[in-house]
């Protein structure tokens, strides 16, 4: 953990006072939105938010004017209202950032920006949406925390996995008791991303600097966000511990070699810091374990697999079945459908908008994610994944590098609420 003056390097700002600056009722005002990166997946999620209302897109930036020029006319052709743009170079989102007109921003950019630029709009009086991770050390995690709680902005890490039909429905499961005690969890992303590391011209894009530079998970809450919430962690429970383990970089260099030839530089041993897969164990405080597991360079399809264990049943969700037990209804030691609970368990959001979730991407759950972003800003409180989870859920990242440096050993999670979450109620997702 750094110390506090290492804290306050990341918390200090200029624009403190913007900050404890109120802003008119937010239920009463449009929900003005600055997006900073308008890539594909920053002008996605844009196109999206101006389907939800109430929502005005008044600022769009990213340092390639194109892109900037493109989000513009998406916005213009929708609303009829053309954005400011903010293309002057790699530190014009600051000026986006400290402009009026805008009430919160969507932090669309490569991952090891994002803790900094939330950071910045929460000094300058700015909610936040940000896309995952939420930070790439220890110390940016608690950075993130220590400003939320400074400047009372809203902040929300717009993970979208635990969204999705399913897994909305395993919660709500869980949150019914019937697998009784849950204190097990399996989760894994197993996405082969290894074409989105190199530009066309096989220099590394964004995403393979980051795997050159950082060793570990580098990409945890797509499959520790959903397991958490079905184990209650941070609410009543809280990550304690953790061990990481990591394969070696065949998958990594074998690609380079057959795409670009063998004399390419990340062909060579010891060019990516980041490995084919990476084990992760997660011990709770309540003496619960969660599985995790990262491959982002496995030659196979798309899809990984979740499991739930508790003292009354259990959830299997590997791709090719989704399967249940429940102790008591399920034939002995037989597994049952999933699809057989759904009418009974179906989760109150995909029961009432799931037709219109389902237009969006990843399983419906950018629709739902950004609803309760933009629900949480207009009626003035706080969103449902919020800043200690996004503090809890992406120490992972930094924590398992260290893990594995320091020859597998277990390593401490911080307790990013100080003892808060013994009894915070769990909230949000149509929970009292």
């Amino acid at each position: 953990m750094s110390s506090n003056a290492t804290r306050r390097g990341f918390t200090g700002s200029a624009f403190t006072a913007l900050a404890s600056a109120a802003l008119p009722p937010a239920a009463s005002r449009e929900i003005r939105i600055g997006v900073l990166g308008v890539g594909s997946r920053g002008a996605e999620m844009m196109r999206r938010s101006l389907a939800h209302p109430g929502v005005r897109v008044t600022a769009v930036c990213d340092i390639v004017e194109e892109k900037a020029a493109r989000a513009q006319n998406i916005v213009e052709q929708i609303t009829g209202a053309r954005p400011a743009p903010y293309t002057r170079g790699p530190e014009d989102w600051k000026r986006m950032v400290e402009r009026g007109g805008v009430d919160a921003v969507l932090v669309m950019t490569p991952q090891d920006q994002h803790a900094a630029q939330a950071i910045y709009a929460m000094n300058a009086g700015k909610h936040v949406g940000s896309e995952t991770p939420a930070a790439y050390t220890v110390e940016e995690c608690w950075a993130l925390v220590e400003t939320k709680e400074k400047t009372g902005r809203r902040y929300m890490l717009l993970e979208n996995y635990p969204y999705s039909r399913t897994r909305m429905m395993v919660l709500n499961m869980a949150r019914s008791s019937v697998f009784g005690e849950v204190t097990y969890g399996e989760s894994s992303y197993i996405h082969d991303t290894r074409e989105l590391a190199y530009e066309k011209d096989g220099s590394l894009s964004w995403r393979g600097q980051l795997a050159r530079r950082h060793r570990g998970d580098i990409y945890p809450t797509h499959g520790l966000g959903p397991v958490s919430l079905w184990l209650g962690i941070n609410r009543g429970d809280r990550l304690l511990s953790m061990v990481s383990m990591d394969s070696g970089v065949q998958g990594l260099q074998a690609y380079a070699r057959e795409r670009f030839g063998p004399s390419h530089a990340a062909a060579q041993p010891g060019f990516f810091q980041k490995h084919d897969r990476t084990i992760t164990l997660l011990r709770s405080a309540g003496e619960k374990l969660i599985v995790l597991r990262y491959d982002s360079a496995s030659t196979r399809p798309f899809g990984g697999w979740e499991s739930l264990q508790g003292t009354r049943g259990a959830y299997d969700g590997s791709p090719q079945a989704e399967l249940v037990y429940l102790e008591g209804r399920s034939p002995k030691e037989r597994w049952e459908p999933l699809e057989k609970y759904r009418g009974e368990f179906e989760h109150p959001y995909w029961s009432k908008d799931g037709e219109t979730a389902a237009k969006a991407g990843h399983g419906g759950g950018d629709y739902f994610v950004l609803r309760e972003f933009y629900s949480a800003l207009a009626e003035d409180r706080e969103p449902p994944i919020d800043v200690y989870d996004a503090a809890a859920w992406s120490a992972v990242l930094p924590l398992s590098a260290r893990s594995i440096r320091e020859a597998n050993k277990a390593v401490e999670i911080p307790d990013f609420l100080r003892g808060r979450w013994k009894n915070r109620p769990f909230t949000g997702f149509a929970a009292g």
